[in-house]
């Protein structure tokens, strides 16, 4: 009876020992993604500010109708 109560006694333990490290771990998970979702704002916002660019870029480039006649014409007059 008495080491019924023991092997109950030592499983408590082992659960109250495992809760803590997972707690431990959840916090770590918790800080990781913190810091992950910050990384991922910065990354959007550097992605915006070259979309941004690239789409000025693509503005200041001729129109493709320009560049069509340019192609078409015969080769003499280019």
């Amino acid at each position: 009876m008495i080491s019924d109560f023991q092997e109950l006694s030592d499983k408590i333990d082992q659960l109250a020992e495992l809760t803590q490290t997972l707690r431990r771990e959840n916090s770590q998970l918790r800080q990781a993604n913190a810091a992950l979702v910050a990384d991922n704002v910065g990354y959007m916002r550097r992605l915006s500010e070259a979309h941004e660019r690239v789409s000025t870029l693509l503005a200041k480039i001729p129109a493709h109708d320009t560049v069509a006649e340019v192609d078409a014409a015969p080769k003499g007059e280019q």
